[in-house]
């Protein structure tokens, strides 16, 4: 099960930190990365990193601005947003790959488990 947490209401130019828990069964996942889905949009990649390696991938829009991580003793995963824009507003979604590499899961978006999102909104 995932679970994610963080979201809220802020500013332009704020900054926000979302979190992702895992719970329950035995964690055997090889990645986990990070989709949103804005108002009347696709669910679109955001990032995604190699459990064991640390090795992240991002889309282009989150490049320079948002940072991806994980706390392998509490089996979490960080995504940090700086800089936040307007067009960040979405809801956030958690999700988890067992066997792919990151670029299927980024590319394709087919993960074999996902959270509920969290809803981050950027208005001024």
């Amino acid at each position: 099960q995932l679970q994610a947490s963080g979201g809220g209401l802020v500013q332009p130019g704020d900054s926000l930190r979302l979190s992702c828990a895992t719970s329950g069964g035995t964690f055997n996942f090889n990645a986990m990365a990070w989709f949103r889905q804005a108002p009347g949009k696709e669910r679109t990649f955001v990032s995604v990193i190699n459990w064991s390696g640390g090795y992240t991938y991002y889309a282009a829009s989150a490049k320079g601005r948002f940072t991806i991580s994980r706390d392998v003793a509490t089996y979490t995963v960080y995504l940090q947003m700086d800089n936040l824009l307007p067009e960040d507003t979405a809801v956030y979604y958690c999700a988890a790959g067992v066997d792919k590499a990151l670029s299927y899961y980024a590319t394709t978006g087919d993960m074999d488990y996902w959270g509920k999102g969290t809803q981050v909104t950027v208005s001024s």
